[in-house]
């Protein structure tokens, strides 16, 4: 019984985590006005034939704040990637010096900044479900064990031990998304 109560406490653990984990992904996705390379994560480059991830073709680099530098391996793919990241749809105006795809990032308007604090609140709240999922999903493992007898106190600890992490990474949460929206109103 000990063993399925630690095997229950640790999964659950685990579950938060990779929701806090998944969040902290998205949010690397949500520009803040600043050159990233985790922006272009999502760009693929047609490459001898198969799509590939432009981190695998090219160098990604940032030499100042505004700007995001990407240095093809192979100079004949140079206009491919231009033309992948036009066609990624990111607003980003990708230009090239034949040997160097330079991107400059725009700085946000105050309402583009609005949009981008609403896409981070709706990543947090995706996160708090996946937590809260977690916790409906071991109180309900908790039951089961209660029902194959676990005592009425030991039911109780367990659930209390749960709610505990459940508020731990709801709070984790909480502290991510105020640093991503300080981040983003930074002008």
């Amino acid at each position: 019984m000990e063993e399925e109560i630690e095997f229950l406490l640790d999964a659950t653990k685990e579950r938060m985590v990779g929701a806090i984990k998944h969040f902290e992904k998205e949010l690397l996705r949500i520009r803040a006005g600043k050159a990233n390379p985790v922006m272009l994560d999502t760009v693929r480059v047609e490459y001898y034939g198969s799509m590939t991830p432009l981190s695998q073709v090219a160098n990604i680099n940032t030499p100042d704040a505004r700007t995001l530098s990407v240095q093809p391996w192979e100079k004949k793919m140079i206009t491919e990637i231009e033309r992948a990241i036009m066609n990624a749809n990111l607003g980003l105006n990708p230009q090239n010096n034949g040997e160097v795809v330079m991107i400059n990032i725009p700085p946000l308007t105050e309402e583009r900044r609005r949009d981008l604090i609403k896409s981070a609140k709706a990543e947090a709240e995706f996160a708090r479900v996946g937590i809260r999922n977690a916790r409906k999903e071991a109180n309900d493992e908790i039951k089961k064990l209660g029902n194959n007898g676990l005592s009425e106190d030991q039911v109780k600890d367990l659930e209390g031990e749960v709610q505990e992490l459940t508020n731990k990474f709801t709070a984790d949460v909480e502290k991510l998304l105020e640093i991503k929206e300080k981040d983003i109103m930074t002008v």
